[in-house]
């Protein structure tokens, strides 16, 4: 499809080039043809004595059959002079429609992964929940609590459902540049309570604590609160998720002149070497021990959105089975 547009944009590019440079080539072919006739008859005149009667008439004229040769090699220089210029526009209009397309391509071929990606995992709970409605429809003597027991878990898988539309809804909506708009200028210390507060109950079921080291001055940074607050919730809710009972997770940061950095710190299972250049992508799930944990790999990805909009950046360092630190990286007032 691309390629089909590329060629059809390069042939409009090179029409609206052709039109151009036939009509300033005919221009001039004009305006020159007529400057030979001009002086054609300038000289003849001259011979004749109608024009500077008192100077000697030198004994020479231009040969008409020598204007006609000069407007004819004048033409075909045109016309060669042409041919070079379609054959550097084609060049140049094919390499620049390549680049204008190239965003709007890597846009569609994103969208696509995106719906694939998204068909495939909501694949999954639909079949587990229309197996498992049609087997109990099939059987006659399942008992009042086994249709409850049924109906509990259908919930579940309903929630889950429900899970994975609220983040796929949050990453397109992050993805969009007309809602990614700075337009506040956010308390940071603020945001990162706030954050704590949401993830807290959660904290609290597996005993767990957060500790907040950020004690720099208050910081301000140019952003959208409510995004700002869902990148931390998002960060220390995978640090919970993936890290044992009872243990710490710590927020520190470090300020400079123009920048803060945020890090979170836990001591969870860790990510491996190989994973930590994927984690970032839409439903990409690392090795099997934290694939085992409820989850579609998006958290992850809406972060990194969020970071980009803010004109930040995100890294990861992590040791398997001992600990990992994400790092926030954003720009002060």
């Amino acid at each position: 499809m691309f390629d089909r547009a590329r060629l059809k944009l390069t042939l409009w590019y090179l029409l609206i080039v052709m039109l151009i440079s036939t009509a300033f080539s005919i221009v001039i072919y004009k305006v020159l043809t007529k400057e030979f006739e001009r002086f054609a008859r300038i000289q003849r005149l001259r011979i004749e004595g109608r024009i500077f009667e008192k100077r000697p008439i030198l004994p020479h004229t231009i040969d008409p059959e020598l204007v006609r040769e000069t407007k004819k090699r004048l033409g075909v220089m045109l016309i060669l002079v042409n041919a070079g210029i379609v054959v550097l526009s084609g060049a140049t209009g094919y390499f620049l429609a390549g680049r204008t397309l190239a965003p709007i391509q890597e846009m569609v071929d994103e969208q696509n992964r995106f719906i694939s990606d998204a068909s495939h995992e909501l694949k999954t709970p639909l079949t587990s929940l229309k197996t498992a409605m049609e087997v109990f429809l099939r059987n006659k003597n399942y008992t009042h609590e086994e249709a409850k027991t049924l109906i509990a878990e259908n919930i579940q898988e309903v929630n889950k459902l429900q899970h994975l539309s609220e983040e796929l809804l949050h990453l397109a909506y992050y993805e969009k540049p007309t809602n990614n708009t700075l337009s506040e200028i956010c308390n940071l210390d603020s945001i990162i309570v706030h954050a704590i507060k949401k993830v807290s109950p959660i904290a609290k079921q597996k005993r767990m604590t957060i500790v907040n080291r950020f004690d720099t001055e208050t910081v301000h940074i140019r952003g959208n609160k409510d995004a700002l607050v869902n990148l931390f919730v998002i960060l220390l809710d995978n640090a919970i998720k993936y890290t044992p009972a009872k243990t710490t997770i710590t927020i520190t940061a470090r300020k400079t002149t123009t920048h803060i950095a945020l890090s979170i710190t836990d001591q969870g299972i860790g990510i491996s070497e190989k994973d930590i250049p994927h984690i970032f992508n839409r439903f990409y799930r690392a090795d099997t021990s934290r694939s085992k944990i409820d989850g579609y790999g998006l958290g992850l990805a809406i972060a990194q959105k969020i970071v980009d909009a803010h004109k930040g950046s995100i890294q990861v360092k992590s040791m398997v089975q001992k600990e990992s630190t994400f790092t926030v990286t954003l720009p002060t007032l």
